[in-house]
């Protein structure tokens, strides 16, 4: 189904969704006020016929009586429609902001089909091409270990390019969750093994520290090993040589959090609220997308939960992934 259009005046259309949102935003917050200027006009009245029946001292009393009155009604009426007009200018803001994630989302999902297929025919051939050198090798006798080197490096940019691809193709795609009990001490695990050869590289220590009787998960195993990896990932990507990074578990009785903590270089404060934006990333050109994190907040929202950040810069950051215990089928 299409986003709905900012335009669309009909009804169920984006502009009376954003009207209903915005008046019953405004009388639920400024019902008082309303409800006043209601008021006021036979108000008004009545104090204007009681002062031509008044003596000239109470006139000028009712009169200033009156115009403090008309005064307030109009300031308490001016505040309510300043507001209504900011609410619905922040609506519309969202409205069209989702529009166009929608749009890049199916742009990228077929630009992405698109380009899979030649990145396919470029990874066969370069495979044919080093079988190719083999066989030479041996036939000839001769060294070729800088064309043997270039293959390597084209089927190394070739990867890359289809973790891109499938990247877009996993943000544009909307798939409901699977359910299943999921251990998640032994799924951080089981990323964490991903992670820790890059990590003791670059001597970073990754540590788990989760709970010995720490509750199942009733989610999709898939999609929650996608994000703690990608968490993971990124934490890694933000510590520098030496650097630390912790992942930590606790249930309640109705939630589950996960939190991936790093002492990294942080994010700054400007940034905070863009991370979660497709396509925004700080790193330089070439060496991010900018699809990790909006893809970790989209597949978390599918599984009924959410995802926060704390960053202070120069001192790290913590992702904390917040999971509902008992996630409901869809129907």
């Amino acid at each position: 189904m299409s986003a709905p259009n900012p335009g669309d005046s009909r009804p169920g259309g984006a502009r009376e969704l954003l009207s209903r949102a915005t008046g019953a935003r405004v009388w639920r917050e400024h019902r008082l006020v309303l409800w006043l200027h209601f008021l006021v006009p036979p108000v008004l009245a009545i104090l204007v016929e009681a002062a031509t029946l008044a003596s000239p001292g109470h006139a000028t009393l009712l009169a200033v009586a009156v115009f403090l009155l008309a005064a307030c009604s109009a300031r308490g009426l001016m505040t309510s429609l300043s507001a209504a007009e900011e609410a619905r200018n922040a609506l519309n803001a969202q409205l069209i902001q989702s529009q166009k994630l929608a749009a890049v989302g199916e742009l990228s999902a077929g630009i992405a089909h698109e380009i899979n297929n030649p990145i396919a025919i470029i990874a066969q051939e370069t495979e044919w091409a080093t079988h190719l050198l083999t066989e030479a090798e041996k036939a000839t006798g001769g060294d070729f270990s800088e064309v043997r080197d270039s293959l390597r490096e084209i089927r190394s940019q070739v990867d890359r390019c289809k973790n891109i691809t499938h990247k877009l193709l996993d943000f544009a795609r909307k798939r409901e969750p699977v359910l299943q009990d999921v251990d998640v001490t032994r799924l951080v695990d089981d990323m964490a093994r991903l992670v820790d050869k890059e990590a003791s590289y670059k001597d970073v220590t990754l540590s788990r520290s989760l709970p010995e009787d720490l509750p199942k998960l009733r989610t999709d195993a898939p999609l929650l090993r996608q994000v703690v990896l990608n968490l993971m990932t990124n934490a890694l990507h933000a510590v520098g040589k030496g650097g630390m990074i912790s992942v930590t578990a606790q249930a309640d009785e109705e939630f589950m959090e996960i939190r991936v903590t790093d002492n990294g270089h942080g994010i700054p404060p400007e940034n905070l609220d863009k991370i979660f934006n497709p396509f925004f990333t700080t790193k330089p050109p070439g060496q991010g997308t900018g699809l990790g994190l909006s893809l970790c907040h989209n597949l978390v929202q599918g599984m009924g939960g959410n995802i926060l950040v704390e960053s202070q810069v120069g001192r790290g950051t913590t992702f904390t992934v917040r999971l509902p215990r008992r996630l409901s089928q869809p129907a």
